[in-house]
Parts: structure tokens; sequence; C-alpha cells
């Protein structure tokens, strides 16, 4: 596709360092925020469902709810894509291992819990949301894959998408394969137009040319822990305001986004 312009009105953030957008931005600039404590707050979901709710469903919901309050819209009707690679690693291997195991003894929550869009399904009954809905998975393109199916929806259709991305840490064998060590969630509010709640603009296009954007030091080995921190560069061209970057959108493709500040 030829470039095409979106305009950011809402950022959300959380890993076990840095518990939102502006943490990111102090320690680009040098400073050392307070790390999160315990869980992500997920403040969105009802008390009952937000202590059932395992780990992936918090951090998903928790970004999400940073990003949609940044923005001033109303969560019931934008619509969403939510992305990750890996989805709940934990629970996948629980899962395994109790088939292999002793299957009768499934946990039927659990089992609810293990399947790739159970985060956007806590989000879009906690806010009441009937807006069109998608869960993409691409491995570690899944953030680069999420924001091009954001972006597609957000033209298509002149409304305001909120996008998520988010990975927990793997565990037992799972881990040695995804290299999964530690969570990380971010999440988008993109609208067509340009509005009171805007951050900046992202002009918006494919390549087939693969260039790994460089990161700022203090953020240089965080994609290797978590595939959904491929979206730092963006992040941090966002806390900068302007610049460029790339990231991955599938195997062979690519996005390359140009931002200004607005």
């Amino acid at each position: 596709m030829s470039a095409r312009r979106v305009y950011v009105e809402g950022i959300g953030l959380w890993s076990p360092q840095l518990a939102d957008f502006a943490a990111l931005r102090s320690l680009l600039a040098g400073l050392m925020p307070t790390p999160s404590t315990g869980r992500p707050a997920a403040a969105t979901l009802p008390p009952n469902e937000r202590r059932r709710a395992p780990e992936s469903v918090l951090l998903a919901v928790e970004v999400a709810g940073q990003a949609v309050a940044m923005s001033g819209r109303d969560a019931a009707t934008l619509a969403c894509v939510f992305a990750s690679s890996h989805g709940d690693q934990p629970i996948t291997d629980y899962m395994c291992a109790t088939l292999a195991q002793a299957p009768a003894e499934l946990s039927p929550t659990r089992f609810h819990n293990s399947v790739h869009n159970a985060p956007v399904g806590y989000w879009t009954i906690a806010t009441d949301c009937h807006a069109p809905s998608t869960a993409v998975a691409a491995q570690r393109a899944s953030f680069g894959a999420g924001l091009l199916e954001a972006v597609s929806l957000v033209l298509a259709e002149q409304r305001a998408v909120l996008l998520v991305c988010s990975d927990t840490a793997g565990s037992a064998p799972l881990l040695e394969v995804t290299g999964c060590t530690q969570s990380f969630g971010c999440a988008l509010v993109l609208a067509p137009e340009p509005g009171a709640a805007t951050i900046a603009s992202l002009q918006v296009s494919l390549t087939t040319t693969r260039i790994l954007s460089a990161l700022p030091e203090p953020l240089a080995d965080w994609r290797d822990a978590n595939a959904s921190a491929a979206a730092l560069p963006l992040l941090a061209r966002l806390v900068e305001g302007r610049g460029r970057c790339q990231l991955d959108a599938a195997a062979t493709l690519g996005l390359q986004i140009d931002m200004d500040h607005v």
C-alpha cells in the first residue's frame, strides 16, 4: 500500500520495570523510574474477575485501560485489535502437562483462559463493547501485524481503533522455545483524523526490506526478552515526538513508520 496516515491519541505500557508510558519517558530521559509492583492492576475489570484472571489478561487489560484513558475515548465504542505472539504460556504449559498426565483433572477455568482471544473477551465484556474485535498472532512480528490490522481498520471504516499487544513470561519447556523471560504489554488508540487528544501522526507504508530499528541503550536487550517488545522502536519515537522506525509485520513484510509531532 502507498503511505497512509493515522493519528495516535493514547498510549499504554506495562512491564516489571515500567508501569506506564510516563515511566518510559523518564527512563529515556536518563532517570530511573520506580519499578512496577506486583501484577498489572487492570482496574477496568470488576474485582471478582480481576482476582480470577491470569496475568496474560491483566496485562492486556491494564495497557488497554491506560491508552483509552489517555485518549479520552469511550471504550465501549472502540473497535479493537489484540495481538500476542505466544498467548498465555503458563496456562499452555499447564494444559499440556495435565492432558499428558491426568486429563480428567483439567480445570475448566484454565481451559477457558487458554484461548488466544481470552484477553479481548475480558476487555469487551468489562467495557460493554460491541464494536468489532480481532485477535492476531504472528510470532515475533505480532505487534507489526496487529498494527497493520489496526491501521487498515482505522482507514477502511474511518473510526478510532484500540491496538493491544502483550506477552507474559514463558515457563517450563515453552521458555526454551519462546525465549520470553519477562512480561511486556503496550497499547495505542489510533484515529483517522487529528483531534484535541492527538499526540502524534504516523505515516505508515509497507516495505519488503526488513531493517531492525535500533533502540536506545536502556532498552537494547528488551526485544530479546519479550516478542511484544518489538513495539519499542515505535514507543521510543513516540517519546521523541518524531522520527522513523521499521517494524516486522510478517516474515517478508515490514512497516515503515514516519512520525511527526502534532
